[in-house]
């Protein structure tokens, strides 16, 4: 069966290029790291916390995030996001999320996934699209 604890942790990072910049996503205007780079890299941290404690066949989907973004980052810094497992609800994980860049603290809130049994998920995605590849 799964192998979850309260307090798991994981931490994903990676160094502010100008495709993770707000002006390049879309979402904004200047050269600065996005807020959906940076969700992205909140998902990730609880994603990878999650999967390494999971049997195979089995993996998370993110379902819902509370997050705030609360300093900017240039590029060339090095942005860090640690989830930690804060709650176990049946197949609803719920993570404590917050980011760092080289600075200081640029993000946090909570994050919730759910487990699915892969080949499951994706037949119900498959019959969504009539079953064509």
């Amino acid at each position: 069966m799964q192998n979850l604890n309260i307090g798991d942790t994981y931490t994903s990072e990676l160094v502010v290029e100008e495709k993770h910049t707000a002006s390049a996503f879309g979402s904004g205007s200047i050269f600065v790291f996005s807020t959906p780079m940076m969700i992205g890299l909140m998902e990730n941290a609880a994603l990878k916390c999650a999967q390494k404690n999971l049997d195979p066949g089995y993996s998370t989907v993110g379902m819902s995030v509370d997050i705030v973004h609360i300093a900017a980052t240039p590029m060339g810094q090095k942005v860090k996001a640690t989830a930690e497992l804060i709650g176990i609800e049946g197949k609803k994980l719920i993570f404590k999320i917050e980011a760092y860049d080289e600075n200081e603290k640029i993000g946090e809130g909570k994050h919730e996934r759910y487990i699915i049994n892969v080949e499951k998920f994706m037949s119900k995605v498959e019959e969504k699209r009539g079953g064509n590849a």
